[in-house]
């Protein structure tokens, strides 16, 4: 009797398929969003993930727009940063996946730092990148804006990736409650008007230097409540208590 054949061991090593692969034989892609207010690490994350996926020989292209640096890069607060391709709101992100192709450059996978700056159009690129081509996408973001109100690619993406997840490092208000909101800082006061986009830190503004005048723009991540109050640390009577007239 001819013995039936074994399933593969499932603790074995998966081979990843390339990009040419996967157009013969498709395999799932998946939109996968990691979102969460600033300094939570999301550009460390991105830069691991392009690691953990280069690392069993796939391809990737990494996407960004506005990074902190003002360079075409992908750049992470510990130190980490690697040269990317910068986007506009006009770039079709297919086109730029599909010269890729035209020129002997797979693309397995892409990486999309600033994600939230993302047009819907562009977000809706990505996912036919994912349904049609079988590339996976990976992209990074912000929830929300100094306003509290979600950027429109962030909200794209919460609306037709396949998987949503918080980034897990927590960061901290001043009072030491969660950091959830991004407070945009000019001049020392809490603004709740004006662009949507405005690139600056969250580092705190420098002095005056010989001839230059200080940063003037910062953020800084508080928790809703004391968002809601414009308070960006305590006050001299100290954290809770009643302050004297």
């Amino acid at each position: 009797m001819t013995p039936l054949p074994q399933p593969a061991d499932p603790t074995g090593p998966v081979a990843v398929p390339a990009s040419g692969d996967r157009r013969r034989h498709p395999a799932p892609a998946h939109l996968v969003f990691f979102h969460g207010s600033m300094d939570c690490g999301k550009s460390t994350l991105a830069l691991q993930v392009d690691h953990n996926q280069s690392r069993q020989g796939r391809s990737g292209l990494l996407l960004t727009q506005g990074d902190r640096s003002g360079a075409p890069q992908i750049s992470s607060r510990v130190g980490l940063r690697r040269d990317a391709v910068e986007l506009s709101a006009g770039t079709d992100v297919r086109l730029l996946v599909r010269h890729r192709w035209a020129a002997g450059h797979r693309v397995d996978y892409l990486i999309v730092d600033e994600a939230q700056f993302l047009t819907g159009t562009q977000v809706e690129q990505l996912a036919e990148l994912v349904d049609e081509s079988h590339v996976d996408v990976y992209a990074f973001g912000l929830t929300t804006d100094f306003r509290t109100r979600l950027f429109e690619g962030t909200q794209r993406l919460f609306e037709l990736a396949d998987d949503v997840q918080r980034v897990q490092v927590q960061v901290l208000c001043w009072c030491g409650l969660p950091g959830l909101l991004n407070a945009r800082v000019v001049a020392g006061e809490l603004v709740r008007e004006g662009a949507t986009v405005v690139v600056a830190d969250t580092a705190p503004a420098a002095p005056p230097g010989p001839g230059g005048a200080p940063e003037v723009v910062r953020y800084q991540v508080l928790c809703r409540r004391h968002h809601a109050r414009g308070q960006l640390g305590p006050s001299p009577s100290g954290p809770g208590q009643l302050a004297l007239r």
